[in-house]
């Protein structure tokens, strides 16, 4: 039962975002790199693994616990939590290397597909035993079930970005990467938050900004370099200064969800470093742009 360092590096300045800390699609791809590091120590890696088979996250579960700045110095520790015939749960833990804080947890569910197609294959039980000889200890609540909850259902959806897959964000196996979903359901939060008066001119005259705290991401489909996307995204919750956003991806020219984000965050005091209230007009405005439910049944504003 023993972790594994999978990632050490830094933040670069070109990484940190208008909050003025990493920001999360760079965690994405650090912690694909920290994927693959695992995956290489498990015997998953592409040469040992033959026949057309290779591995391809389908959920994962992130806890922002501490931010990291430009300089700061990182490092991750990676392991098994499970594994049943090629479906695993992974887990890491990025640290800050200066102080030796944990600042992310990540509980990471992927499965061994086929390279091409991405339909399941499988494991042989030699294969999913060396696996689960490097399973570790975990003390972080079980990834929710389901693509997104149950409170999206009847959410009211804008169009929040909309463009194309590059080449250069695509993986090994020529399918986009998980930073190219985030950085557009990044983008997308600039339009739900702009749409109630959260507006970039007013949050930089104000010193506010949006800091992440969790994010369950969800990605049933794929999409290839040149594929049109369309992100739709709403409100679920607004609270004294919290948010929880819904981010829906689709591919344009079939309509298939191919990537789905739940992301709560708090207004944040870019000077204090601390949650920030929402002004009272701008969490009522929020509300009815939304369609979100008065206060009182639960599912609207609160502390």
């Amino acid at each position: 039962m023993s972790w594994i360092e999978t990632y050490r590096g830094t933040v670069h300045r070109w990484e940190a975002d208008n909050v003025e800390h990493f920001t999360v699609a760079y965690y994405f791809a650090r912690l694909e790199d920290a994927t693959l590091a695992l995956v290489e120590a498990l015997g998953l890696g592409d040469d040992a693994l033959g026949g057309g088979r290779a591995v391809a996250m389908s959920r994962c579960r992130v806890r922002y616990r501490r931010e990291l700045r430009v300089g700061d110095i990182l490092h991750i520790e990676s392991g098994v939590l499970r594994a049943d015939d090629g479906a695993f749960t992974f887990v890491h833990r990025v640290f800050d290397t200066g102080d030796g804080a944990l600042c992310t947890t990540v509980e990471e569910r992927a499965a061994v597909v086929d390279a091409t197609t991405r339909t399941p294959a499988h494991l042989s039980p030699t294969e999913t035993e060396r696996v689960l000889s490097h399973r570790v200890a975990w003390d972080e609540a079980a990834a929710r079930d389901g693509s997104v909850s149950a409170s999206s259902r009847d959410t009211r959806l804008l169009d929040a970005a909309r463009d194309t897959i590059k080449p250069w964000e695509v993986d090994r196996n020529g399918f986009a990467a998980p930073p190219a979903f985030i950085h557009r359901f990044t983008a997308a939060n600039g339009h739900v938050l702009g749409a109630f008066g959260l507006t970039p001119a007013y949050l930089r005259r104000e010193r506010r900004g949006f800091s992440t705290f969790e994010f369950d991401l969800a990605t049933p489909g794929a999409l290839r370099a040149g594929d049109l996307v369309r992100v739709q995204s709403g409100l679920l919750h607004v609270g004294n200064s919290s948010m929880r956003i819904l981010h829906r991806m689709t591919n344009a020219r079939t309509g298939a969800v191919v990537a789905t984000l739940e992301q709560a965050g708090v207004c944040l005091d870019l000077d204090a470093r601390r949650p920030s209230p929402l002004p009272d007009d701008l969490r009522a405005r929020a509300m009815t742009v939304f369609g979100l439910p008065p206060a009182g049944d639960g599912r609207g504003a609160r502390a």
